[in-house]
């Protein structure tokens, strides 16, 4: 007995030691009753001792430290509103998890574009993304969204017209400065309003065509200013169609009477009407000098309100100073033309001068200088002159000239410039080069008589001869009337001098070593005659022709050889 209870014992024992040395479980932990799910929160903080319903008034729990803090409208909700589930875990956290879109999803799922914590309520100046067909600036951005969508409460958000006028229609009915409507103007409202303010509206008149500029814009203009009882049909823009009752009573000049043009712009400005300036220039009379000052009035040369003036000549005008006009001439006397520019401008009517060039004849050195009057040279007042030939004035001075020789007796031509100018009369002198037989050489310095014996100016031979006879006849070396040299001298002589002759020898040079002429034409009878052997002897040009082939001593055959 007691052997079986050690027995048991030191089993107990052995089992006791291997439970020991087995790995141990963990103490098991009663399950869970929480229905929210997992949350670190103690239940006292929201339930009380006597009841897990209701819970607390004011349940101590920081919203704050979830993901979803509660701000705005959302403060003040009960939870079991938005946890309508005891799992708090299974709440969405997007407006339309607990908020029906009663937009129906024709703006979007985002609610917070339009919407705040705040309030449902929301200004268009909250909204960020109205920028479509019809952005939001001015007064448009400071309206409530029912201002212009009046479906708003039931998301009619679509279908609205961009048109002003969509929304605008009873101001435009309503306005009469101008009447829209009697006037008939357009619908479009933009050209004069803007989305700042309906009020102060403004035209841009320049848009038609007719801008505004001065005394049309200044004193501040209203429209009933010119659009008289309303009418904004105009279709004109001619100052005349509402300046006529100014143009029948303008009478300084008097614009009916002188038959105006009813372009008034020609004269009138918008700065005002008056005073009025006309560009005379436009109908090709500019007003220069006496034309224009003193001070001229048109009234001045338009006499007894004639401005159906057709010519610009000076005589339609100054016809009387015409024929008053006794200085430097009688002008209706001498039928003098009517051309008035010829003579006068409009710097001064009594400083005329006339300027003769215009005739072909222009006045130089002493035709004019000592200062000339126009009776110097138009005797009797004789204006109708047709020539410009000297001899018309000077024909005495041609007919008492006597020096250098007699004109008349020689009868010299009376082309007077030939030898004359305007400088000197006294002072002639001729260009011989204008004549078939220009002066040269030794013939410059010669006086006329020399050549121009017995006063002959008409038969003088041109050929040196003509003049040279006595000079070849008494040529002696060679002599040239034995040998019968031709007479046409400029083969041999210059106007250089007569002296000092050169003959072109053509196949023989010369100087030949210093020879004359009689060296080898020892004949002065026979120019054709001439020698060689004289210079050339027989002993000396022998040995120099030994071999040499037909070779014969004598002066043809030495020149058949030697011709240079």
């Amino acid at each position: 007995m007691f052997s079986r209870s050690l027995l048991y014992f030191g089993m107990f024992f052995l089992a006791l030691a291997a439970y020991a040395q087995a790995p141990q479980r963990p103490t098991q932990k009663p399950a869970t009753r929480n229905p929210h799910g997992a949350l670190n929160v103690p239940c006292e903080n929201c339930h009380t001792s006597l009841s897990w319903k209701p819970i607390r008034s004011i349940p101590e729990f920081d919203h704050d430290k979830t993901g979803y803090p509660l701000r705005g409208m959302h403060e003040k909700v009960q939870c079991n509103q938005c946890h309508v589930k005891l799992v708090f875990a299974n709440v969405g956290q997007k407006c339309s998890d607990c908020h029906a879109d009663i937009h129906r999803g024709q703006l979007g799922a985002n609610c917070e574009s339009c919407h705040t914590v705040k309030g449902w309520k929301v200004s268009v100046t909250a909204i960020r993304d109205h920028q479509n067909r019809f952005p939001l600036i001015g007064a448009h951005a400071a309206l409530d969204c029912e201002s212009c969508h009046k479906g708003a409460a039931t998301g009619q958000f679509q279908g609205l017209a961009t048109q002003c006028y969509s929304c605008h229609a009873t101001e435009y009915k309503g306005t009469t400065n101008p009447n829209h409507q009697t006037a008939g103007f357009p619908t479009r409202c933009e050209p004069c309003h803007s989305t700042n303010s309906w009020l102060n509206a403004n035209f841009d008149h320049s848009s038609i065509g007719f801008p505004l500029t001065n005394a049309h814009a200044d004193p501040p203009r209203v429209c009933q200013d010119c659009h008289i009882n309303n009418n904004y049909n105009l279709t004109t823009t001619a100052c005349v169609s509402c300046h006529l009752k100014n143009f029948q009573a303008a009478t300084n000049p008097h614009h009916v009477a002188g038959g105006f043009s009813q372009t008034c712009q020609q004269c009138h400005t918008t700065i005002a009407w008056q005073p009025a300036a006309f560009d005379h220039t436009s109908v090709g009379f500019s007003l220069t000098n006496a034309h224009a000052n003193p001070p001229r009035i048109c009234a001045d040369c338009h006499i007894n309100n004639n401005y159906n003036i057709t010519t610009t000549a000076c005589a339609s005008c100054h016809l009387k100073d015409y024929n008053t006009a006794l200085t430097p001439v009688n002008h209706v006397q001498l039928a003098f033309p009517t051309a008035c520019e010829s003579c006068h401008d409009t710097v001064r009517w009594t400083n005329g001068k006339f300027d003769h060039a215009a005739t072909g004849f222009p006045l130089t050195n002493s035709h004019m200088v000592p200062p000339r009057v126009c009776a110097d040279c138009h005797i009797n007042n004789n204006y109708n002159l047709t020539s410009t030939a000297c001899a018309t004035c000077h024909l005495k001075d041609y007919n008492t000239a006597a020096t250098p020789i007699n004109h008349l007796q020689v009868g010299f031509p009376t082309t007077c410039q030939l030898c004359h100018d305007t400088t000197l009369w006294t002072n002639g002198k001729f260009d011989h080069n204008t004549t078939t037989f220009p002066l040269t050489g030794f013939h410059t310095t010669v006086a006329c008589a020399n050549c121009h014996v017995n006063n002959n100016y008409t038969t003088l031979p041109t050929d040196c001869y003509g003049c040279h006879k006595a000079n070849y006849d008494a040529t002696t070396n060679p002599n040239h009337t034995s040998v019968g040299f031709p007479t046409t001298c400029a083969t041999c002589h210059t106007t250089a001098s007569w002296l000092g002759a050169t003959f072109n020898h053509t196949w023989f040079r010369i100087p030949h070593h210093n020879a004359q002429c009689s060296d080898c034409h020892s004949n002065s009878a026979n120019y054709q005659v001439f020698v060689c052997t004289v210079c050339h002897t027989k002993a000396q040009t022998d040995p120099k022709h030994s071999g040499v082939k037909n070779y014969v001593w004598n002066s043809t055959n030495c020149y058949q050889c030697h011709k240079q």
